[in-house]
């Protein structure tokens, strides 16, 4: 296996970064397109112009598709020919458009407003699925603390299994694991770590940098302002990037919250981490840190998965007004875990599981996202531009965000570094029309389906829907149904 501390990555040429590579046109194919090309020009341009067509793409062989080979140093920064980028927000998304640039020779700036990498609690888990072949193109080929689940489960509250899926499930236990791209799943602190680990550590982000205004300047860049330690600090970049999260001071100054407001989803949160050796005298198969498991009654439902090998996450939701919601979450640890334990008198080992829960590693939130972006209003955006959260909140429901996020990520620095070298005149055209229009409507049209399916979740995963009776993710079941 790689260790992703001791390599140093650059981009593979063969592929220039991208992990793919396009097979070319069979003469039949490129004749085909010529003839209606002819057609449509001898009609004066009468109809539906042909669409060029494209070889398919497959994986680049030399980087095994993650678009980057080893290196003994690292990539030379190109001031030159890219585009200095000031990057908002040193959470998940931030961070890896930030190593993405590194493995590229991008220049760039990442600013946090947090005073450092603990400054707030940021202790629950995510889960990969997507993103799980993404990360090998920000040089993460290995995640130590992340943990693969085999198994998935849905229970009534008295205990009853209504569905199971999983490679466990499909596959014998004396049988050849197949080679399947499984979820893995994480904590965040841990991801967040990994990533800069390929930064080359914490002292990369410029912490405790509150932005407070950004405008677009006479020589065609962008003009940030930041309180830093009661002090206002200027800086200037070629783009901004919004990876700021869910209320995203990028988007606030830019787009305002009336414009495009929170919205409200109708349920709250609570989450807790338990230690596994808390749980000593309780005896489950569910607490082998390979399953993942869900309870439901049509209201409440909770949800648990392996946080580290030797510790499990839950996710107590349920519905409630927004104003309640608001005043539980204010309450703090110790009324969430109050009510979590009142909610939940189900089955073993669910109570137990909350029980144990210290109050400190206990929080809660009313859940929202945001109705989505539209290309038109990304276009008065300027040299700045938005990514995961910012651009895209969505519930929980789904695990979409973080693998959203890191896909957005990668995908515009691929963008800049294919659209920006050498004799690109990005100066003169600038960035809007030459990177940033064609990676946000990537970006809107891949994310789209996930911020519709994750506000659908948050409903049907609180109705009776989800206690159907089958072998399979309680959203598949509705789709299939046409519910």
């Amino acid at each position: 296996m790689v260790d992703n501390q001791k390599v140093t990555w650059t981009l593979c040429q063969e592929c220039q970064g991208r992990g793919k590579k396009r097979r070319r046109l069979r003469k039949k194919v490129k004749l085909q397109y010529q003839y209606l090309l002819e057609e449509f020009e001898k009609n004066q341009n009468q109809g539906i112009a042909p669409v060029r067509p494209k070889g398919s793409l497959y994986p680049c062989l030399n980087c095994n598709g993650s678009g980057l080979i080893s290196s003994s140093s690292n990539t030379i920064v190109d001031k030159e020919n890219y585009p200095h980028v000031a990057i908002i927000g040193g959470g998940i998304g931030g961070v890896a458009l930030a190593v993405a640039c590194l493995h590229r020779g991008i220049p760039f700036t990442l600013y946090e407003r947090d005073k450092n990498f603990d400054s707030r609690s940021q202790g629950y888990g995510l889960t990969l699925q997507q993103a799980s072949k993404a990360i090998e193109g920000l040089g993460i080929f290995v995640l130590d603390e992340g943990v693969i689940s085999t198994r998935h489960v849905v229970h009534t509250t008295e205990g009853e299994v209504i569905g199971e899926w999983g490679i466990r499930k499909w596959v014998q236990k004396d049988a050849q694991m197949p080679p399947k791209r499984t979820n893995i799943h994480i904590a965040r602190q841990s991801l967040r770590l990994a990533l800069l680990e390929q930064l080359g550590g914490q002292d990369k982000i410029q912490w405790g940098h509150q932005l407070t205004g950004l405008r677009e300047s006479k020589a065609n860049g962008v003009e940030l302002e930041f309180q830093v330690n009661g002090e206002i600090r200027s800086a200037k970049a070629d783009l901004v990037v919004g990876a700021d999260g869910i209320r995203s001071s990028v988007r606030r100054l830019l787009i305002g919250d009336d414009r495009n407001p929170l919205r409200y989803l109708g349920c709250i949160v609570i989450l807790g981490i338990c230690p596994l050796e808390s749980l000593k005298g309780v005896s489950s198969s569910l607490l082998d840190s390979a399953t993942v498991f869900q309870t439901a009654n049509g209201t409440e439902r909770i949800y648990m998965m392996p946080y580290t090998s030797e510790s499990i996450m839950w996710q107590l939701s349920f519905p409630m007004s927004e104003k309640e919601a608001k005043v539980l979450s204010v309450l703090g640890p110790k009324a969430l875990k109050k009510e979590a334990l009142r909610r939940t008198k189900w089955h073993d080992p669910i109570p137990q599981i909350l029980e144990a829960t210290q109050e400190a590693q206990v929080s809660g939130y009313p859940v929202y996202d945001r109705e989505l972006l539209t290309p038109e209003l990304l276009q008065t955006l300027g040299q700045v531009t938005l990514l995961g959260d910012a651009a895209h909140p969505m519930s929980p429901f789904k695990g979409q965000g973080a693998n959203q996020a890191l896909l957005d990520a990668l995908s515009l620095a691929r963008s800049i570094h294919r659209n920006c070298k050498y004799l690109s005149q990005w100066r003169e055209a600038r960035l809007r029309e030459t990177v940033l229009k064609d990676f946000e409507l990537e970006m809107l049209e891949r994310s789209a389906s996930k911020v519709k399916d994750s506000a659908e979740a948050a409903k049907f995963l609180h109705s009776e829907v989800v206690l159907h009776v089958g072998d399979e993710p309680r959203g598949r079941f509705l789709k299939k149904n046409d519910l």
